[in-house]
């Protein structure tokens, strides 16, 4: 077990008795590209997680440590100030440490191991795990809590300052989400609540299809955001009120249709009924309707295809490959798109034939081998026992 390494290690390197802290990845069952259109989204925090391994120290420096991805010890003076490194993990550290410098926060002497078994690059935010993780570790060592919706703002300021300008969901999904629960979140007004995942007899999988997110994702996703913004500003001719897509109907699309692009009316019509799927899926997991949740994640991962135009001809393969088994209720593209994995809802009594289906045939249409995780919704950042 991974959290074990981390504490012998630590105990080995540092004291006997360290605090061990978990910040779980996160999967989205639902909602993709409507965060930064106040949109709704219905994320979870899964069993694979980021491990902090922390105790004070009297040495007034920060030190941290990990022997996993990157081996590198790093040293921060309580000031912020620190040698130079190489690990692109260091970057978030420094962020997060000059953000608390900033706001005054009283910083204390820490020792910190960490490691995990996020698979990076898959899509399950390991970014916001190892940034939330580490707050809320420094908040136990320096005894001054911080509430769990001032770490997320915090853990997303260190995220805009290292060039990545996301939303808040991953955060939310990281700090608050509690097993056997999907998370919404209206990210309006970042009002949040549970639903119970209620599907007894079936297994999440995650496929990654190996297809690497390119460099071309920024311009591309930039794109989309210009479509909405577009017809955002056509609505408020009328609508002045309007302040995003999500106070944009699909009578708006039609009124000012003739005042914009085909392709930008086609992006927010995505997005739209992209936040009645939330709804929907809300509906379906609470009665705890299989057939009618799988249906919502085709249906999802379609419009993701010719809508939004986000996905990759090898994630479409995974996607119809499963609709081809008998033991797949539903798979869609999870994440940003041009690449990452699928979420897909099985049987579980058929399992292990339909995942080695899955693979086999997508290494037939594609020569590539794609990898699978199994996934158990478990609490966000915690102390673990």
């Amino acid at each position: 077990m991974i959290h074990k390494k981390i504490e012998s290690y630590f105990k080995e390197h540092y004291t006997d008795s360290p605090t061990l802290i978990k910040a779980p990845g996160r999967i989205n069952l639902i909602g993709e590209h409507t965060d930064y259109n106040e949109g709704l989204v219905l994320p979870a925090s899964i069993e694979k997680g980021i491990y902090f391994a922390i105790s004070g120290n009297d040495q007034h420096t920060i030190q941290i440590e990990t022997f996993l991805t990157q081996p590198e010890k790093i040293t921060f003076q309580l000031n912020g100030d620190h040698e130079k490194f190489e690990s692109f993990w260091g970057n978030y550290f420094q962020a997060i440490i000059e953000i608390l410098v900033a706001k005054e926060y009283p910083l204390k002497g820490m020792d910190c191991v960490f490691g995990g078994d996020i698979p990076i690059g898959s899509g399950l935010s390991s970014s916001a795990a190892l940034c939330c993780g580490f707050i809320y570790a420094i908040t136990k060592i320096s005894g001054k809590e911080i509430s769990r919706e001032d770490i997320a703002l915090i853990a997303q300021e260190a995220e805009h300052k290292i060039g990545l300008n996301c939303g808040l969901m991953d955060q939310y999904a990281v700090l608050f989400g509690k097993k056997g629960n999907a998370f919404f979140l209206d990210c309006k007004d970042l009002s949040h609540s549970y639903i119970p995942i209620n599907l007894e007899g079936y297994s999440w999988v995650l496929i990654n299809s190996n297809i690497k997110h390119n460099l071309a994702v920024d311009s591309e996703y930039n794109k989309r955001r210009v479509s909405c913004e577009n017809i955002v500003k056509q609505v408020q001719k009328y609508k002045p009120e309007v302040t995003s897509l999500r106070d944009v109907t699909l009578e708006d699309l039609v009124t000012v249709k003739s005042n914009v692009k085909e392709i930008d009316v086609q992006r927010a019509k995505y997005v739209i009924e992209e936040n009645d799927r939330v709804r929907k899926m809300m509906e379906v997991l609470t009665e705890g309707d299989a057939n009618a949740v799988g249906k919502v994640l085709k249906e999802g991962h379609w419009a993701m295809s010719t809508q939004y135009e986000i996905t990759t001809k090898e994630l479409d393969a995974l996607v119809q490959i499963g609709e081809s088994l008998d033991g797949v209720l539903g798979s869609r593209m999870m994440g940003g798109g041009f690449g990452g994995c699928t979420i897909n809802l099985i049987k579980t009594d058929k399992l292990e034939e339909s995942i080695k289906s899955i693979l086999t045939q997508y290494k037939e249409q594609t020569e590539i081998d794609a990898e699978y995780y199994h996934l158990a919704i478990d609490d966000g950042v915690k102390v673990f026992e």
